[in-house]
């Protein structure tokens, strides 16, 4: 059939990949939800930020149904969040956020695919301060004027406000980002996503190479 056939192929194979993660990473986050605030989306505002999350990488309702049901179930394993510092190759510091039920089992694996790629567990805190924790909400920018919408935004506490492609990407201090969902529900103003990301305060330049294998972590 051809290279140009096992090219789409290799590349349909990695998007179906990525939607499979980005399907688990929030079916537990659905699932950490629902076991702190209950199983109801109009009273529990972590879990409406879950859904709209998976309505953002296009999650079939059945499956996040399946996951609120999981949840309520008391055989659930409980997750929490626990974060790992660690440097990539050539010394480029990485933050791992996981979601675990077993932070023995984690930490040996995060440790053994960093060894397995060049780089190298941290300890705790080691490369935090290279980092500031901000909110980050994007909007999908067919569906909104950015000078209808940018004072909202504002007033809901925006720091910056980016247009990139079709998307409106809008960073939040820390402490602004329950602020921040409020104020957008209140003004019937539904984000694609919404997650607290981590931004470095400092950036370095890579080859194309470089950029290459660490990619290759990232992916592992």
């Amino acid at each position: 059939m051809g290279r140009a056939f096992e090219y789409r192929k290799a590349r349909k194979m990695k998007r179906w990949g990525a939607m499979a993660k980005a399907f688990t990473r929030i079916g537990k986050e659905i699932v950490m939800a629902v076991k702190a605030g209950g199983g109801d989306p109009v009273s529990n505002t972590r879990l409406r930020l879950a859904m709209q999350n998976a309505k953002g990488v296009s999650m079939p309702k059945d499956k996040v149904e399946a996951a609120i049901k999981r949840a309520v179930s008391k055989d659930e394993k409980n997750y929490e969040i626990v974060f790992y510092d660690g440097y990539g190759p050539h010394g480029i510091p990485m933050i791992v956020e996981t979601a675990t039920d077993n932070t023995t089992r984690t930490v040996a694996n995060v440790r053994s695919i960093f060894k397995k790629n060049g780089g190298e567990l941290g300890n705790s805190g080691s490369v935090g301060f290279m980092f500031n924790r901000k909110g980050l909400f994007k909007f999908d920018a067919t569906l909104f004027n950015l000078d209808d919408i940018e004072l909202d935004l504002i007033d809901c506490g925006a720091e910056d406000i980016v247009v990139e492609d079709d998307e409106i990407i809008v960073y939040t201090a820390f402490d602004d980002f329950g602020a921040m969902q409020k104020g957008l529900e209140e003004r019937n103003l539904e984000a694609k996503s919404a997650e607290l990301v981590f931004i470095p305060t400092m950036t370095k330049e890579v080859t194309d190479e470089e950029m290459e294998q660490l990619e290759k972590l990232i992916d592992a």
